[in-house]
């Protein structure tokens, strides 16, 4: 390998801590009314979340000094503790329901979300399997069934939960990864009808989902039912105009939109500091997403590219599912918007990815 770089990469270090810098903000904003009024204490998701910034600040800065490529040797090994902890998540007892989803292993707000990893896995396991595969991925039968064969392995644990917003993710970066790869479009043409039928399957088997794609068509057909969230989100970006109501002067965290601090923080950003607000978050995600681009393309050995693509597709479609569904262009999926959203799993999981992504950096030749 080549000699390290004396410094990560310090623009895409920068746009994440940023990023960070206005979650935490806006955590506290969306969720302080809530807090005071189930928690008796306004900062209770506050500090939490600071509290995992922190673990997820920690870990993103000791991953950054792994050299990347430790991670595919031990590839097999995390997927297979993911696995492990997506079949625990199952067991009544051991997995904790939230939402109506069996999702979470822990105690209390200090619980861990085995689907979250997994994406991370899947995409070490991957870049792995690609790299050592690539003149095979052309393959039908030798290199696009088994590797979706996994993933869709993965997705089928992870909707038993349920939870489709994030299989949803996991399948799609793993999709991109191995359209960069080189796999056959005629290829993916078939899986995408299979995939389609299946979706349209799952929908059909539970009826919120059904719900959720007819308020998606029109919310306002059900206005205080499947429409509500969507409803409710929208009259929070409206009023905010061009600059916005005023950090802290949100009315729709005010118990109309449920739980603001999460799936729908961007909805409260957008309110408090208008369109200049959340034209700003976009471009520092624009400017993570380009950082992340560069590294791919600069990177020495094939692992290295595909591990960043599948990092940089990862923050990528959860950033357009959540403002898509937040803008209601989409229908409500339950993603939560990277650094933004309150979470401990997703938070933490995503420094992690960006430490990966500056370790990739330090080798990159830009």
């Amino acid at each position: 390998m080549p000699a390290k770089k004396t410094t990560p990469d310090f623009i895409l270090m920068i746009v994440t801590l940023m990023l960070l810098a206005v979650g935490l903000t806006m955590v506290y904003s969306a969720s302080a009314i809530w807090a005071d009024y189930k928690f008796d204490d306004s900062f209770f998701f506050a500090k939490r979340q600071m509290l995992f910034a922190g673990v997820g600040i920690i870990a993103m800065f000791f991953i950054m000094n792994v050299d990347y490529w430790t991670w595919r040797t031990w590839a097999k090994v995390v997927i297979i503790i993911c696995f492990v902890l997506l079949l625990l998540v199952l067991v009544p007892g051991v997995g904790n329901v939230r939402n109506g989803s069996r999702s979470w292993i822990g105690v209390g707000a200090f619980s861990i979300q085995p689907s979250e990893f997994m994406k991370l896995a899947m995409i070490v396991f991957m870049a792995k399997f690609l790299s050592e595969k690539q003149k095979l991925i052309t393959s039908f039968r030798k290199g696009l069934v088994p590797s979706l064969g996994l993933v869709f392995l993965a997705f089928g644990l992870i909707m038993l939960q349920p939870d489709l917003g994030t299989g949803t993710v996991m399948v799609g970066t793993c999709v991109v990864m191995i359209f960069i790869a080189g796999a056959r479009i005629s290829h993916f043409i078939w899986f995408a009808a299979a995939g389609l039928a299946g979706f349209v399957a799952l929908v059909l088997s539970a009826p919120y989902r059904i719900k959720r794609i007819t308020s998606f068509l029109d919310p306002w057909e059900d206005p205080l039912g499947s429409g509500f969230q969507i409803i409710q989100s929208l009259y929070a970006i409206g009023p905010g105009g061009l600059f916005g109501l005023g950090l802290g002067q949100s009315r729709q965290k005010f118990f109309y939109l449920p739980e603001p601090q999460t799936d729908f923080i961007f909805a409260i950003l957008a309110e408090e500091l208008g369109f200049i607000g959340g034209s700003f978050v976009i471009l520092l995600f624009a400017l993570l997403l380009w950082r992340g681009i560069r590294i791919a393309l600069g990177a020495p050995d094939l692992y290295g590219s595909f591990l960043a693509v599948g990092i940089i597709a990862m923050v990528a479609i959860q950033v357009m599912i959540n403002i898509g569904v937040v803008t209601g262009l989409m229908p409500v999926t339950g993603i939560t918007l990277p650094f933004l959203s309150y979470g401990g799993s997703s938070l933490t999981l995503m420094l992690m990815a960006i430490g990966v992504l500056l370790n990739i950096s330090r080798y990159a030749r830009y």
